[in-house]
């Protein structure tokens, strides 16, 4: 494993606070989960909330394909891409489907009416609840001339991971 890819201490709460502050302004995730033939599947969703202590929640609807595949095979992957950043997280999970209409009308938020006519009470409305287990992230730099200088210190010292940060963590 390269010096850039060390798995971090498993001081659980310090890792969901830095991936807490990597995700802030991140509204859009790429949702990965199983199909019934083995296919892995991503779709775009919008994050209901980054609570982060340790899940991610996501409004969809009942009769949606993604929730008969949690159910089938529960293990999913989220990531968040910020290219004006230069910040990329993958988390891997547990993903659920809560059905319990007060975590939904704990989590609603009004631009989730636009899916569903009849808003948070829609009878087609349910959560994906992702318990994160692990996560890589990758947070270089943002700006142009951050971009401009990574550029130039990986060209002098033949090290991708100058001036960005690439970590691995546990969070069970």
């Amino acid at each position: 494993m390269r010096d850039d890819m060390r798995t971090a201490a498993p001081d659980r709460d310090d890792n969901i606070e830095k991936l807490r502050e990597l995700a802030k302004g991140l509204h859009v995730a790429m949702l990965t989960t199983q199909g019934e033939d083995g296919r892995l599947l991503s779709r775009p969703l919008g994050v209901a909330e980054i609570e982060f202590d340790g899940d991610l929640w996501f409004a969809t609807g009942l009769d949606s394909e993604k929730v008969r595949e949690i159910e089938a095979n529960p293990q999913v992957n989220v990531a968040f891409a910020s290219k004006d950043n230069g910040t990329y997280i993958s988390i891997s999970g547990r993903g659920s489907i809560v059905r319990d209409r007060a975590e939904i009308e704990r989590r609603w938020k009004p631009g989730m009416g636009v899916y569903f006519k009849d808003g948070k009470d829609d009878p087609n409305v349910c959560l994906i609840r992702v318990e994160a287990q692990s996560a890589e992230y990758w947070d270089g730099p943002g700006t142009l001339a951050g971009k401009a200088l990574h550029f130039l210190m990986t060209a002098v010292t033949k090290d991708p991971g100058a001036l960005s940060d690439n970590q691995r963590i546990n969070l069970q």
